[in-house]
């Protein structure tokens, strides 16, 4: 492949693996995880084959939103240890060739930040204007909460000077005016920071939230072009290390996620697409390709230095308000039928194999579907064995109890008393004496090494990250089958999204083909003598010289092929 040209697009093909630090491994055993126990964890997630750690939130906080409600951009929680931790969890990363990228919420901070503490102390202070008020009582905002059932209101007021103050989210996070330049400026000098100390790029939270202007002064909004100041911020990171990247969680539709690209590729490196994420889960609930595939055709085309984040699952709701009131109803019938598994009415609060019924085979074509599509692979914690959810849990922290590493004493996450756990261990079947990492990396069957064959097969097959993708033409609507082409090598993938097998009838050399691959005669695709190589130590396939063939996939099968010509030496 030559693809060395633009190698320094590193997340192009990356593997990114999202955890929380406080929940991933206790050194200390005071029940809380700590940067030092993620650091004994290193050479775990570097056997997996992750290339990229995400951290969730480690500032100083209240925690009464999971980190993200933070009183100081410039520290470490103490619970999770200093800076001296941070740095030497980061020297082993890089030790073992990953990078490291973090949560960065330019939102909001808590109403314990010092800044806000001071801003309500009178309407002159200095840091007033580092959050937004208004004098006059606001309207009525209840049907434009982001959280139904947690708040009434965008707006709070403040006894101590009877003015309101904005919230997009909780009222005990209030949001930041970034129109005004010091709070730029501070923004900036955080991130300066943390790329010093050794991070790759951040992941930036509520990207559509923070770059609203709403109840701003005129004046300062009006100076304040929300794309001009993302290109500002991806300018930035690019004069301080210009391999950092901007991970943005913009759930909006497609043509409105472009924006945030940036017209030259300029603004966020990589998005979710959280399009596709929703899709996917319909499709599921009907055991039909047909909603993903229409999903992903419909997805605009890049600028090269641009990229999609996908993803199964990640450390918020399973958010489901991009598909339609009745499909969200199916979804909800088929994998989150009892209300305390849904949550604000648009969205699921469970992990993906209590919701498939812990059935291994539809987990795995899930997970092998996800490392196939056109984007940048992203894991959540724990998916890699196979975890389960703690419904008992309020809100969205059902997914986000302690890591799973053995069946010993609170699943060897911590030797602290259950009474001082940082949150709950999972209980039940998939619970730490049924999953966990020790032994699933001693079960050469587990859903652990299955990920990790996923993994090296994706770094081995960079058309992957880098490929054109096309929807291939094929009769079964139960099958998802698609190509992905880069620098004249073929991938085709299948997968089958039924409990029935199914025989697979397509043709490359068709119109929906592979955009190229095979030889070229008189501007007609040749195949003569090609096979389509399995590359997950399955059967090979027979390729016909016009491009056709035939395969079969079982309940819930999936197939990476690859297209061999004749005198290409075969893989070891």
């Amino acid at each position: 492949m030559r693809i060395a040209e633009t190698s320094d697009l590193w997340w192009k093909n990356a593997v990114v693996y999202c955890l929380d630090v406080e929940t991933f491994f206790d050194d200390d055993g005071d029940g809380t995880g700590d940067f030092a126990g993620l650091t004994q964890r290193v050479d775990y997630l570097a056997a997996l084959g992750v290339t990229c750690i995400w951290l969730m939130p480690f500032y100083p906080t209240p925690d009464r939103d999971d980190g993200y409600d933070v009183t100081d951009f410039f520290s470490i929680d103490s619970r999770l240890g200093t800076l001296g931790d941070f740095v030497e969890f980061i020297r082993a990363a890089k030790d073992r060739g990953m990078r490291v990228i973090a949560d960065f919420v330019v939102n909001h901070t808590s109403d314990k930040h010092p800044w806000f503490m001071e801003a309500r102390k009178s309407t002159d202070n200095p840091y007033r204007d580092y959050y937004v008020w208004r004098k006059d009582t606001p309207p009525d905002t209840s049907s434009q909460v982001v959280f139904p059932g947690e708040e009434t209101s965008l707006w709070t007021q403040d006894e101590a000077t009877g003015e309101w103050y904005l919230h997009m989210f909780a009222k005990h996070q209030p949001d930041l005016n970034v129109a005004n330049p010091t709070v730029r400026n501070e923004i900036v000098k955080a991130m300066g920071l943390w790329l010093e100390l050794g991070l790759d790029g951040f992941r930036l939270d509520a990207v559509p939230f923070f770059l609203e202007t709403r109840g701003q002064p005129k004046d300062e909004a009006a100076n304040l072009d929300p794309h001009n100041y993302l290109a500002a911020l991806r300018s930035f990171l690019g004069r301080r290390n210009g391999a950092a990247i901007l991970l943005g969680e913009v759930n909006l539709p497609y043509k409105e996620q472009l924006e945030y690209f940036g017209t030259e590729g300029n603004e966020l490196n990589m998005q979710f697409d959280f399009m596709s994420m929703q899709h996917l889960y319909l499709s599921l609930a009907r055991q039909d390709a047909r909603p993903l595939a229409e999903t992903l055709k419909s997805r605009p085309a890049l600028h090269p230095d641009n990229q999609w984040a996908m993803f199964v699952r990640n450390h918020d709701e399973l958010t489901l308000d991009k598909i339609s009131d009745g499909e969200r109803q199916e979804v909800f019938a088929a994998f989150g039928p009892e209300k305390n598994m849904q949550i604000y009415g648009r969205g699921l609060r469970r992990r993906l194999p209590p919701m498939l019924d812990g059935d291994s085979e539809r987990i795995r074509m899930v997970y092998s579907l996800m490392f196939t599509l056109p984007g940048t692979p992203v894991l959540f914690y724990g998916e890699e064995i196979g975890m389960g959810e703690d419904l008992r849990q309020k809100g969205r922290n059902s997914v986000r109890s302690p890591m799973q590493w053995s069946d010993g004493k609170n699943g060897g996450f911590s030797s602290a008393k259950v009474s001082d756990l940082v949150a709950p261990l999972v209980r039940g079947e998939f619970g730490p004496d049924s999953v966990n990492a020790a032994a699933a990396k001693r079960d050469p069957d587990s859903l652990w090494n299955f990920m990790a064959t996923l993994i090296q097969r994706y770094r081995e097959s960079p058309e992957l990250g880098w490929g054109e993708f096309s929807v291939l033409d094929q009769p079964e609507p139960a099958v998802f089958a698609h190509t992905t082409t880069a620098d004249g090598g073929t991938l085709v993938l299948l997968h089958n999204f039924s409990a029935e097998p199914v025989k697979v009838s397509a043709n490359l050399g068709a119109e929906g083909g592979a955009p190229r691959g095979g030889s070229s005669q008189g501007g007609r695709r040749k195949y003569k003598g090609c096979i389509l190589l399995d590359l997950l130590d399955g059967d090979n396939v027979k390729l016909e010289p016009n491009g056709a063939f035939k395969v079969e996939l079982g309940r819930y099968g999936y197939k990476w092929l690859r297209v061999h010509e004749p005198g290409d030496r075969l893989a070891p």
